[in-house]
């Protein structure tokens, strides 16, 4: 197929510099204009973001490199079905915005260990962070900066090693000098530059296919299913079902690099508008995302991998003079995503680690200079383990990252549910989750992935359904500790706190129901063919 490199035009390079140029001037304006305390700007951006920046941060923080690749894969090889994992979150979304968000503000925390600190203490904020700092360094930046690193030596045809170097160092910029705000500014551009550039790319291979209907006509009918039936192999209705919800309350309520957006709102109601907006904006996944796949399958089939499907349709469908777009959406996807973990990863460890237990008397000054260096010490850590990923031979990148957050996910998902939804919650329990049920989850998943892989073991259920059967477990064995406990310490109810606690507005309520709504009628309207 050769690389992109190859067929660039002067207009190409152009396009490039001309991205690279905007990108680094909304930067340094968001990086270096007035305002207030430089370390609220650095980690929740003075409080200062609306619901446009809001939904497009948290948006660009979930599109990854991975989900062009993977997305694109999944709809060559078996249709739709993977719209599920946007689709699908709209009610977790519906929970952040309504049940947690309300608690995270009027508790004004910077961060999730502290939101847990607050009710349980510091041993739980403790454990909590160092759960934080592990997901964030694994889960979110390597396997992220690893799937980016593949996509520009598939673009590039440039070394491993000097693909991630580049990516991280680029995306790093924005975490190191300006933080959140940075972040979030460049990515509503970004997110708009995402849509336009893969809306031209479903155009083109539409045009080509001869429309939407030719489209229909030209694939299996088992393509336009969300629910596929309980025999599929990847993707069954009731491994949807029960696994994603798992990983869903871990990812969109309880995950600091998901979290810290509405942490950094203006109020609620603009924290709460800007997650229904993440909903709305993730129904375009099938126009943006697995409609290319689906395309390359009628346009392009037999492809020895599908995972060249987004390449092929990139290569083949878009003229000379546009394929400087491509390596944009790269960089943009990646600064995204990668970005947004950095800050998240600085904000963590400055306030959990070295404010709580090492400084406590930290200046704004020393509080910025640690946060920086967390920066660094990430975007080390992320080459290094992305390059250690790499000799790993036959991985599926989407199946891998879903399966990596499943084992990661059950611990946090019946520590934050349990606490918000059940009273009596002891923090013994909530400890012993955290610590050794994250012991038996994490030691599931190595099992599963490397020492008994699946792949060789068939006694092994689905993924998402081990994921949800250790949540299970962790959830029943939550009740009994704190039932059990003779002495329990349980949360007693901060009255500030819950003075602080506001009630969705109308529009709030509003927005959520239309998009409950429409969410109803494409599901309806995607089964049964």
């Amino acid at each position: 197929m050769g690389n992109i490199v190859e067929r660039l035009t002067t207009l190409d390079y152009i396009i490039v510099i001309a991205y690279l140029v905007i990108l680094v001037v909304i930067g340094y304006r968001a990086s270096f204009s007035k305002g207030k305390r430089s370390d609220e700007s650095l980690f929740l951006a003075n409080k200062s973001l609306n619901w446009s920046s809001i939904g497009f941060n948290m948006w660009g923080t979930n599109v990854g490199p991975s989900m062009l690749v993977a997305f694109a894969s999944i709809g060559y090889a078996t249709g739709i079905v993977a719209v599920n994992f946007e689709w699908y979150a709209f009610i977790f979304l519906f929970l952040l915005a309504i049940v947690f968000a309300p608690k995270y503000l009027a508790a004004k925390v910077s961060t999730m260990p502290e939101f847990m600190g607050n009710r349980y203490g510091d041993s739980t904020q403790n454990i909590l962070a160092w759960y934080a700092l592990v997901k964030i360094l694994i889960s979110w930046l390597s396997l992220g900066l690893f799937a980016g690193g593949v996509l520009v030596r598939q673009i590039l045809g440039i070394p491993m090693w000097q693909s991630v170097t580049v990516l991280v160092a680029f995306a790093g910029l924005f975490a190191f000098f300006g933080g959140l705000k940075a972040i979030a500014k460049v990515n509503v551009f970004q997110m708009i530059l995402l849509i336009c550039v893969s809306l031209a790319l479903t155009y083109l291979g539409l045009e080509k296919v001869g429309g939407i209907a030719a489209l229909y006509e030209k694939t299996p009918k088992h393509f336009w299913n969300l629910a596929q039936p309980a025999s599929d192999p990847q993707y069954p209705w009731y491994a949807i079902l029960l696994g994603y919800p798992v990983s869903a309350v871990a990812f969109f309520c309880t995950d600091q690099s998901m979290v810290q957006s509405v942490l950094g709102a203006k109020n609620l109601e603009q924290g709460q508008l800007g997650v229904s907006f993440i909903g709305w904006l993730k129904i375009l996944s099938l126009p943006l995302f697995i409609i290319t796949g689906i395309l390359c399958y009628v346009l392009y089939p037999g492809l020895a991998n599908p995972d060249m499907a987004y390449m092929t349709m990139v290569t083949n469908l878009f003229p000379p003079g546009m394929n400087g777009l491509v390596i944009v959406v790269l960089i943009a996807v990646l600064v995204g995503t990668i970005g947004s973990c950095l800050n998240s990863l600085s904000t963590v460890f400055t306030m959990d680690v070295y404010v709580k237990k090492i400084n406590p008397k930290a200046t704004t000054k020393e509080i910025i200079k640690v946060g920086r260096l967390t920066v660094i010490a990430g975007c080390l850590f992320a080459i290094f383990v992305a390059l250690a990923i790499d000799n790993i031979k036959g991985l599926k990148l989407f199946d891998v990252f879903q399966a990596v957050l499943g084992f990661i996910a059950p611990p946090l998902s019946v520590v934050f549910l349990s606490t918000v939804f059940w009273k009596r919650t002891t923090k013994k329990a909530v400890n012993f989750t955290l610590s050794i049920g994250s012991i038996i989850s994490l030691g599931i998943g190595v099992c599963y992935l490397w020492v008994l892989p699946s792949s060789k073991y068939d006694f092994w259920p689905h993924y998402m359904v081990l994921s949800f059967l250790i949540f299970a477990l962790l959830a029943l064995l939550s009740v009994i500790i704190s039932l059990a406990d003779t002495s329990p310490s349980i949360y007693k109810i901060n009255e500030e706190h819950q003075a602080n606690i506001e009630k969705p507005t109308r529009r709030v309520w509003i927005s959520f129901g239309v998009l409950t709504l429409i969410m109803i009628a494409l599901y309806i309207f995607f089964n049964g063919h």
